[in-house]
């Protein structure tokens, strides 16, 4: 059973901060690189973070520079910390696999920029 469990959104101003953790499976964690997604109302879902399992990290253009991904997995945890939050980040964000095209999801953790 593939455990994902995204915590951490919230309402934020244009230009402040959040931090997303998940909680994912240890086996998931140890052999997938792994990536944040996220969903804006009326889009589709699209991959903004990538992490390897060796740490190597890639980032969609829209957030490079603003966000950073990291992952412990002695806690089965990965994180997404985002800066300079803009309105336009303002969409359902969830973790789950980047190795392989994902089929079970959690809930998502929603985030919502605005003054």
């Amino acid at each position: 059973q593939v455990q994902l469990v995204e915590s951490g959104g919230g309402l934020v101003q244009p230009g402040g901060s959040l931090r997303l953790s998940c909680l994912a499976s240890a086996r998931l964690l140890a052999n997938d690189a792994m990536g944040w997604y996220r969903q804006a109302p009326g889009k589709q879902r699209e991959l903004v973070a990538r992490i390897t399992t060796g740490g190597s990290t890639n980032y969609a253009d829209s957030v490079k520079g603003r966000f950073t991904i990291s992952r412990d997995n002695a806690k089965n945890m990965m994180y997404l910390q985002m800066n300079s939050l803009k309105p336009e980040d303002t969409a359902v964000y969830y973790c789950n696999t980047a190795s392989r095209v994902p089929v079970y999801w959690g809930q998502g953790t929603q985030v919502t920029v605005s003054s």
